[in-house]
């Protein structure tokens, strides 16, 4: 018997007993429910951050694209994102959770004026929700190897699993599962990491058998392959950290502005490693000694499939690792759906109805969210194609550009203005779609995140530069 069959439900049903524990205090106010009552402590909250970011991502993306190229350079993707939340911590983690925000674009009311508020909202609701329907495309691919089920069903089954147990608790359910899925994905990719390092017969030959199946000359130094795809994944994470709303809510959830500091630069330290080990498990996949690699038509499940694999490992061994992949798709996806429901309550509800929308009626708003929104992910999750990576960074483009903006508006007020931010965010999102058309006709090739960043800096100079003109004119 697949012992897998037993491991994985029994794992679904954990989790949502974990988040009926969380019910009633995550119902008290739209905070608890929001932001866990301001009250995580120091390892909480740096779990949960580093949770959100250890997703479909780090697992299905990272090992999917290092089993492409042969090379060690996805993990950048990590190695970027833990750079950028000790750069976060060192900057505006104590100053995002000194102003007592619910999300990104709130804060940037608070530094322009309420109009900034919704138009950066729009562009944000896009970025998470094209990284939800990316994390749950990645949770489904797994449940559709391990339970060998059609993968339509398997992305139904993952939706109700992750709108389960966000309406149920909210950020006090997401914040108690994290801790827990934290612990499974380190245990079982560890385990994972460990025996194929082991029995591939340690790196040096690795990196042997990777040169031979047609690898790059060093396949265990990142940059060796494709250099602009490796800055962009630098810039990506780097700048992509300071807009997020999934990993920075649980910053806007720590108990004071110290702890919100320490735990953005604590998580750094989990992120990492992480990324590291699935990368050089998609490469031990690509020698082939496990399976066919032949006969992978879908690369998203190379992972899986090397878990599955009894020459690579044993079934319970594997189970847990399998089981440790859906641990950190879960620890994103939900916290991602749950960025567009606080955005979209606080954000969208509540800046229209204004002081009509007292607290119940956001409690209550939100928690239909968390259905709604979910309702809009899964036909995305059906039918939208592409890899894992490459999509998802369609949320880091958008993402980084309000870090532009942010840290622009911090340090440098006097450099920006609300007409630049508010061009910053509607020309470079309308920049990276334009992007990304234009590499698929053949256009040209340069990466939507180099382009949104440019667009974002031109229109916040754009805007002085106007404010300079009209003030001369008077």
């Amino acid at each position: 018997m697949n012992i897998s069959l037993l491991i994985i439900p029994a794992y679904f049903i954990f989790i949502i007993i974990i988040s009926l524990t969380t019910r009633k205090i995550s119902s008290s106010s739209s905070s608890s429910f929001l932001v866990a009552g301001r009250n995580l402590g120091l390892a909480t909250c740096a779990a949960v951050v580093a949770a959100e970011w250890l997703g479909g991502m780090s697992t299905i993306g990272v090992s999917e694209k290092a089993f492409t190229l042969g090379s060690l350079q996805p993990a950048l993707y990590n190695i970027a994102t833990a750079t950028g939340m000790v750069i976060i911590g060192f900057t505006v983690a104590s100053f995002y959770r000194k102003n007592n925000v619910h999300t990104v674009s709130e804060m940037l009311q608070n530094l322009f004026g309420k109009k900034i508020r919704g138009i950066s909202a729009i562009p944000f609701l896009i970025a998470y929700i094209t990284l939800g329907f990316v994390q749950i495309q990645s949770c489904a691919g797994v449940i559709s190897g391990v339970l060998s089920i059609n993968w339509y069903i398997a992305i139904i089954i993952s939706s109700v699993i992750i709108t389960t147990y966000t309406y149920i608790g909210g950020m006090h359910a997401i914040a108690l599962t994290n801790v827990l899925h934290l612990f499974v994905m380190f245990l079982g990719i560890g385990l994972a990491f460990v025996i194929g390092i082991v029995k591939i017969g340690g790196f040096s030959v690795l990196k042997s058998q990777l040169i031979v199946s047609g690898s790059l000359s060093n396949p265990f130094n990142p940059f060796d392959a494709n250099l602009g795809y490796a800055f962009s994944l630098l810039l990506g994470g780097i700048l992509g950290g300071m807009a997020a709303q999934a990993s920075i809510q649980p910053i806007f959830a720590a108990k004071d502005p110290t702890t919100a500091k320490r735990a953005a630069i604590a998580s750094a330290f989990i992120i990492a490693p992480f990324g590291i080990m699935t990368a050089f498990l998609g490469m031990i996949a690509r020698v082939g000694n496990f399976f066919d690699v032949d006969s992978i038509t879908n690369t998203k499940m190379i992972l899986p499939t090397l878990l599955m694999s009894e020459n690579f490992i044993h079934p319970v061994l594997g189970s847990i690792a399998l089981a440790g992949i859906l641990a950190a798709i879960l620890s994103t996806v939900a916290p991602v759906n749950f960025a567009v429901v606080t955005i979209a309550a606080k954000d969208i509800y509540q800046g229209i109805q204004g002081s009509k929308a007292d607290d119940r009626k956001v409690l209550k708003t939100a928690k239909k969210l968390v259905i709604l929104v979910n309702l809009i992910i899964l036909p995305l999750a059906i039918f939208s194609k592409g890899a894992v990576l490459d999509n998802a960074y369609i949320s880091y483009a958008i993402r980084a550009i309000g870090a532009i903006v942010i840290v622009f508006a911090i340090y440098r007020k006097g450099w920006i203005n609300l007409l630049g931010a508010s061009m910053a965010f509607i020309g470079g999102t309308i920049t990276i779609f334009v992007f990304i058309v234009a590499k698929n006709l053949g256009w040209f090739t340069v990466d939507k995140t180099y382009g949104a960043i440019a667009a974002a800096i031109f229109f916040i100079i754009l805007g002085k530069v106007i404010e300079t003109v009209k003030k001369k004119r008077k």
